[in-house]
């Protein structure tokens, strides 16, 4: 062996990188491409942005608005952001101390969870879950620790997650609207969720992205507004799914001044601050645009949750209504495939439709299955034709038949 290689012979990867893999998402959003279907597996929220967000972003780049902001954000995006916590969220915060905006909702929570975890610490996660969060948890060597909910509702038991406690647990994350079940959390059970976090001194990361998409009479609450909460309790919302700006990366998060600092300082040291001219978009959104606006998001996607469901239905693909969000959870027992990844491939094949395995956003059982073998993830924000066109697919195929 030659020096060279001798030397090279200590080169390895780090001890997280052989368990990293691509996010399954991002897997049939390839395969999705190199087939030409149509992708209801990646919530790209591929609808028309407001034009008033749209022309303030084009107006700021035309403006030379396009060097770093101040690393928490422009003074009149936080500002506008204070104001909705305010009057939507019914949480108050100052924006010079307490609002930060971040590269993405994704972007906010890694800040927050570098700030206020150690390695080893233990976080709660909610099952079925988000499969970012999981992942950026253990990204931190932080042990992520599942607490299924009850099928199929997603029902909340209280023993359960107090079962989950240990002395080395530190904090809780919630999803509520929740990706992939579209569950929303009742006051119940987040006062339930806050008794325990008062109880144990945990920290509650809570990532309200889907805070407009609530269906059926239902609201949206912050745990953040409850009594004895606010100190502990990081607000993560964002833009992406609102606006329609996915690919802007462009989210904020509230938090007490007492963490803030500390939040920041990780942000800044990963993405500086988050695009100057999309802050400009995002602000002229909040100030510009109408209650009404929210009202008819709601409407419109109630409507094309309802046609998704009910194609799914038709197709023998049970699914979980959900109540928020733009995500169906179904059952594909019928559908061929020895698991969730493969009858997402075989789906895929036989109707052009790209879904995600659930297999993503569970755990194991106690003899090492997944509880997602027999789900698929299915995104219905869609444009009208290309979500009437799916459906129209849906309609049409028999799982058993491979029509």
């Amino acid at each position: 062996m030659s020096p060279a290689t001798a030397a090279l012979s200590s080169l390895r990867l780090s001890d997280l990188a052989p368990n990293a893999v691509q996010s399954e998402i991002r897997a049939m959003t390839v395969a999705c491409d190199t087939a030409g279907g149509i992708n209801m597996a990646q919530g790209v929220c591929d609808t028309d942005p407001p034009l008033p967000v749209v022309d303030a972003a084009i107006h700021a780049i035309a403006s030379g608005l396009n060097i770093y902001t101040r690393a928490d954000g422009i003074a009149s995006l936080r500002e506008a952001i204070a104001q909705k916590f305010a009057n939507f969220n019914n949480i108050t915060v100052d924006p010079a101390t307490e609002v930060f905006v971040t590269s993405g909702a994704t972007g906010g929570l890694h800040a927050a969870l570098l700030a206020l975890l150690n390695p080893g610490d233990q976080c709660i996660v909610f099952e079925p879950f988000y499969g970012y969060h999981v992942s950026t948890l253990r990204s931190q060597r932080v042990e992520p620790i599942i607490v299924p909910l009850q099928a199929p509702t997603w029902a909340l038991d209280i023993d359960r997650l107090r079962a989950a406690i240990t002395p080395r647990t530190r904090a809780i994350i919630l999803n509520s609207p929740s990706n992939p079940s579209g569950k929303v959390n009742t006051l119940a059970e987040l006062e339930a969720i806050a008794e325990i976090a008062i109880e144990h001194d945990l920290f509650v990361f809570t990532d309200e992205m889907y805070e407009y998409f609530i269906y059926d009479g239902e609201r949206h609450i912050s745990i953040a507004a409850l009594p004895g909460m606010a100190e502990r309790t990081i607000t993560i919302s964002g833009f992406s799914k609102t606006f329609s700006v996915t690919g802007w990366r462009l989210g904020y998060l509230a938090a007490s001044g007492k963490w803030m600092p500390a939040i920041g300082y990780f942000h800044d040291l990963t993405y500086v601050c988050a695009p100057s001219p999309l802050q400009h978009g995002a602000a002229a959104g909040l100030l510009a645009l109408p209650q009404s606006f929210y009202d008819e998001l709601a409407i419109e996607y109630q409507t094309k949750r309802d046609m998704t469901c009910a194609s799914l239905t038709r197709a023998g693909l049970t699914p979980s209504i959900p109540t928020g969000a733009y995500y169906i959870l179904a059952d594909v027992s019928r559908v061929p495939g020895t698991d969730a990844k493969q009858k997402a491939r075989t789906l895929l094949a036989d109707t052009g439709i790209a879904a995600v395995a659930g297999s993503a956003f569970f755990g194991n059982d106690e003899h090492g299955r997944n509880r997602g073998e027999n789900l698929l993830r299915f995104c219905f924000a869609k444009k009208s034709a290309d979500l009437e066109e799916a459906c129209r697919r849906l309609d049409a195929y028999t799982p058993d038949g491979r029509k």
